[in-house]
């Protein structure tokens, strides 16, 4: 087994995190999944700002762990969640670093939500 290598964010992939300071909701349909105003927007490089909201605020309820992971060699390893419904499942669409590497620690106990399965509005 090769060891995974680990990056540092600096210029060539400046990542940011801070308090998003406004209200965000994510929902499946018209259900609200989890509600926040503790959430927080991570930056990372040119991509589309991420929302990761505290688990606390989050109904997990309808959380099922998957057996799903990811490497970033930024900020560690992602465990993934699917959303269970009486409407049906949506896999695979939550994801967390539960010990995420220092430079991103703020995220640890917070999720993010796949936008194109799961809708995110930052602000009422």
């Amino acid at each position: 087994m090769t060891a995974r290598e680990r990056r540092i964010p600096g210029p060539d992939h400046p990542i940011t995190v801070e308090k998003t300071g406004q209200r965000v909701i994510a929902r499946v349909g018209g259900r609200v999944i989890a509600d926040s105003v503790q959430a927080l927007t991570l930056q990372e490089g040119n991509s589309p700002a991420v929302q990761y909201i505290p688990i606390d605020d989050v109904d997990q309820a309808v959380l099922a762990p998957s057996t799903a992971q990811t490497y970033c060699p930024y900020k560690g390893d992602a465990s993934y969640y699917s959303i269970t419904l009486p409407e049906g499942d949506l896999a695979d669409v939550v994801w967390s670093y539960r010990e995420p590497y220092e430079s991103v620690a703020a995220i640890a106990d917070h999720v993010a939500f796949y936008t194109d399965r799961v809708d995110v509005v930052v602000g009422d």
